[in-house]
This record gives C-alpha cells, sequence and structure tokens, in this order.
C-alpha cells in the first residue's frame, strides 16, 4: 500500500523508505509497518546523494519536461529503487512490491531501475493484480486493516514530496477548466502564491562552479542546505509554482500543480551564467540534448548508455560554467539583475553601439554574400517560398 505516492517499496516481509526529503510522511511509518506485518523497516537518509548525483546533473543538462516539469518525482525514483535492490539482494529477498498505480509514470521508472540491478527479480504491484480501482477503495482497504493515514477524503490528492519539490494531482486538479485553489489554506506547502508573496523583492546572488551551485550571497554551503535555501527564498516570493497538462509515459494526459522554489530560481541561474560563458554552437546544440535528457529521466531511464553519454556530454560543457549571478525575486517573477563570469565571452568592445577599432562593419557586407548565396541562385532559378 502506498499512502500519498510514499517514496518507498516493500521487501518480502520488510519494509524501505527512502529519505529524499519528504519531511512529515516519514513520521508513524514504524506503525504502519507493523501494521502491514512488517518484521523489518528501512529509513536511509539519501538527501545528499540525491541532489548531488541526480539533481544537479539533470540541472546542468538544463532538462525541463514539456517546458514546464522539473522533473521532482522523477530523478527521485533511480536513487530509490537502486539502493532498495541493494537492500532486496542483501536480505536474499525473491520478489520486491511497490504501490505505484497501473496509471501513473512511477511503476515503469521503479521497475526499470530494478531490472537495471536485478533483471531476474520479481515484482508485484498490488495496484495492478488487485481489485483496487480508486483512490478511495485503497482508503478502504487501509482503514478495514487498521493502517493508518494521514489525509481524509476531502484532502485526498495524490501528493508527492522531496527536497527538490511537491506534486498536486487530482480531486478538483482533475478538471483542467478548474483554476487550482491556490491561496487555500494548506494546499501549497512550499510556499505562498504570488499574490501573497511580499511587496518588496528579494535580491539572491548564487554563485556556481562548473555547473554547480556551491554558495548563495558568499556563503558557501554543501548541495542540501543550499537548496532548502533556495526553496525558502523561492517559496517566501512565490517562485515556481506551475500548472501542467502533461503527457504521461503510458499514453494519457495528466494535470498536476508542481511546485519547486528553489529549483525554478537553480534553472534559470544556471542558464543565465551558461549565455555568458558557452560558445553559441555548444549553446544551441545542448539545447538540443536537454529535451533528450529530459524525456530519459521523465520514462525512468536514468541507468541507461545515453543517458550516461549524455552526462559526459554535459559535463564537458560545464567546464567554464562558473560565476556569479544575482536575481531579484518579485511576486512569482525571477529578474535577472546581473551576471558575472572570468570566463566570460562577452565582449564589450566587440558588442559596443559606439565607435570601436575592434569590429569593421564593412566585413559584413562579404559574409551576408557568402551566407545568402544559396537564396540569391534560388532567386534567379525562379523559386519562390512566399507560398
Amino acid at each position: 500500500m502506498a499512502e500519498r505516492k510514499l517514496q518507498g517499496l516493500s521487501i518480502c516481509n520488510a519494509r524501505y523508505s527512502g529519505d529524499v526529503g519528504q519531511a512529515t510522511e516519514l513520521e508513524g511509518l514504524e506503525e504502519k509497518a507493523k501494521k502491514t506485518g512488517a518484521s523489518k523497516l528501512y529509513i536511509e537518509d539519501l538527501n545528499k546523494e540525491f541532489i548531488e548525483d541526480y539533481v544537479f546533473p539533470t540541472v546542468k543538462a538544463g532538462a525541463v519536461y514539456e517546458n514546464k516539469y522539473l522533473l521532482g518525482t522523477s530523478f527521485a525514483r533511480p536513487i530509490i529503487a537502486k539502493r532498495i535492490v541493494e537492500i532486496a539482494l542483501a536480505e536474499g529477498a525473491d520478489a520486491i512490491c511497490h504501490g505505484c498505480t497501473g496509471k501513473g509514470n512511477d511503476q515503469v521508472r521503479f521497475e526499470l531501475a530494478i531490472k537495471a540491478f536485478a533483471p531476474d527479480m520479481k515484482i508485484i504491484a498490488p495496484w495492478r493484480e488487485w481489485d483496487l480501482k480508486s483512490r478511495d477503495e485503497e482508503i478502504d482497504y487501509a482503514e478495514a486493516h487498521n493502517i493508518p493515514l494521514k489525509i481524509t477524503r476531502e484532502t485526498n490528492y495524490s501528493k508527492d514530496r522531496n527536497i527538490w519539490h511537491i506534486s498536486h494531482e487530482g480531486l478538483d486538479l482533475e478538471n483542467p477548466a478548474n483554476e487550482p485553489m491556490y491561496n487555500k489554506e494548506g494546499f501549497l506547502e512550499l510556499g505562498v502564491s504570488p499574490e501573497q508573496a511580499p511587496d518588496k523583492p528579494t535580491y539572491v546572488t548564487i554563485h556556481f562552479e562548473k555547473g554547480i551551485p556551491t554558495a548563495i550571497d558568499g556563503v558557501e554551503m554543501g548541495a542540501v542546505e543550499l537548496v532548502k535555501k533556495l526553496n525558502e527564498l523561492g517559496g517566501a516570493n512565490g517562485i515556481g509554482i506551475v500548472d501542467l497538462v502533461e503527457n504521461r509515459l503510458v499514453g494519457m494526459k495528466s494535470r498536476g500543480v508542481y511546485e519547486t522554489p528553489g529549483g525554478t530560481i537553480l534553472y534559470h541561474a544556471h542558464n543565465k551564467l551558461e549565455e555568458l560563458t558557452l560558445d553559441r554552437d555548444t549553446y544551441h546544440y545542448k539545447q538540443n540534448v536537454a529535451l533528450r535528457f529530459a524525456e530519459l529521466v521523465y520514462f525512468g531511464q536514468w541507468y541507461t548508455p545515453l543517458r550516461k553519454a549524455l552526462s559526459a556530454f554535459v559535463d564537458s560543457t560545464q567546464e567554464q560554467v562558473t560565476g556569479d549571478v544575482k536575481l531579484k525575486l518579485y511576486k512569482g517573477n525571477i529578474i535577472d539583475a546581473g551576471v558575472t563570469s572570468p570566463y566570460s565571452l562577452y565582449d564589450e568592445d566587440i558588442a559596443t553601439f559606439d565607435e570601436d577599432e575592434v569590429y569593421d562593419q564593412k566585413d559584413s557586407a562579404g559574409f551576408i554574400n557568402l551566407f545568402g548565396l544559396p537564396i540569391k541562385v534560388q532567386g534567379k532559378k525562379g523559386f519562390r517560398y512566399d507560398k
């Protein structure tokens, strides 16, 4: 059974939940484990590894699914599944059970990771195998077996939370015509709506070393501390709230609301620094890579040769992505306020509209003649492309 899509799976008579920052959702798992017949419970802190080995590589890639989704649920699954396989093998388990539904993406993400590390392990999915047709029936089952839940039928949003984000699905959100109740008490968990944000902007400066954020406002921080700090700043200013009708891997469209305040700031800042430090061809090609990288993460294909190869390419592009990005946070908006880097490719002497001795504007005539030669030839041959 999975309450609120808990970040955990069952291993025979043992239970496992990887702590990737889901806060209070970890409370009471001991009692729940006992009432569901477990003889052993594993809860492990995976936050540092999660951020450093899964989140930051995805941020460096600039990977965003369908222009909006910062992959908060997606890249939390591989690390959990990998660890659970390790425990299952150590325990001598002959099967792994998960609580994902048959309609969602998580079943794919967990099972692909399990196949990567335990190809012959049997996988049990009660939602697909039992006669469970809805979350209400899941609640009925839990109540009938005295399994403690932290939700009610009225607050039965399908939620997934970790240190990076929280997602909201179900109930009134299932109809895309309904406006999300951002200002309803208890709906948003990581921050406030833009309307509720302060009237005064907040400035923040983020330092990157080779594409990795390492400091905020001059204070060096570890990965976990840094993400938490940006979540606080972003959440307080209404940053990172997304309403998305996305294309699930299993074929259907699904509507959800995502809160990713700190992640939204990091993606924006990292891209701003790349604008300054990457050459045009690399920057443009990397945008193509970002789309494919996002699909791999979303589809649960983290442990694949292609994802590994794309990460190697991304890492090679980050050698000079070092510097400081200053941003202004104001009522849901991220406004650029300055960027500097020792590897900046911007040359004011070349770019200036004032008189200079570096760029001879007469050179552009020859460039245009050569660049436009194919179009000129087609025009002389009478070809027209205006209709």
